[in-house]
């Protein structure tokens, strides 16, 4: 069961780099769902931008694998932010750059462990964008799939998939859907649905 607390394992470098390589897998593989939900309340940009982003990632950490599961999520947030354009590089560059930072030169992981360095990576983003939950941001999949993640890989990603869900009927007050106010109900948020994928990617490759 997903609301079962899961026995400790530690995850090094290379779960992070395979969770990464699923991650680019799955952006790669929903890049025109992206670009239709931003098309509706954005610049139509989302799923091109991540998918050329992840794909710069995947080739950076093959050349050159980082050997610490935080090293390779800061080495994948840099190549993020100088990546992709628009809002999403500098906020999933912050993401993981700052997961990786508080993970530190551990050379392996326990899952509570990396729940507690996302915690830290996400209150970054919110910091970065000025957003909150309930703003129709990627917080609003983060968020609670950060705090799932104490509990277990598919507890995180049952969380994040069903917040991006109820992204829907939410007012935007933050970035570019902001500006359609009332229109910007009864669409989902690409941000929220995007860090679903990345959040389901780790799942996919803890089992």
């Amino acid at each position: 069961m997903a609301g079962e607390p899961e026995t400790e394992t530690e995850y090094g470098a290379e779960f992070f780099r395979a969770w990464l390589t699923a991650a680019a897998v799955a952006v790669d593989r929903e890049a025109d769902r992206l670009t239709e939900l931003d098309s509706a309340i954005g610049d139509a940009d989302h799923g091109a931008n991540l998918k050329r982003g992840f794909a710069a990632v995947g080739a950076t950490l093959e050349k050159e694998p980082p050997a610490t599961p935080g090293a390779v999520l800061a080495t994948a947030g840099r190549q993020l932010i100088s990546t992709v354009g628009g809002a999403s590089g500098p906020l999933f560059g912050t993401l993981l750059r700052r997961t990786g930072k508080a993970l530190g030169e551990a050379p392996a992981v326990s899952r509570t462990t990396l729940a507690e360095a996302l915690t830290a990576g996400v209150a970054a983003v919110a910091q970065l964008g000025g957003a909150q939950v309930g703003d129709k941001t990627m917080l609003d999949a983060l968020t609670p799939a950060a705090e799932a993640l104490r509990t277990s890989f598919a507890a995180a990603r049952e969380a994040a998939e069903a917040s991006a869900l109820s992204t829907v009927p939410l007012l935007a007050r933050k970035g570019r859907a902001s500006y359609l106010g009332e229109r910007s109900r009864g669409h989902q948020d690409p941000g929220a649905t995007s860090s679903a994928l990345l959040i389901a990617a780790l799942a996919e490759v803890a089992a």
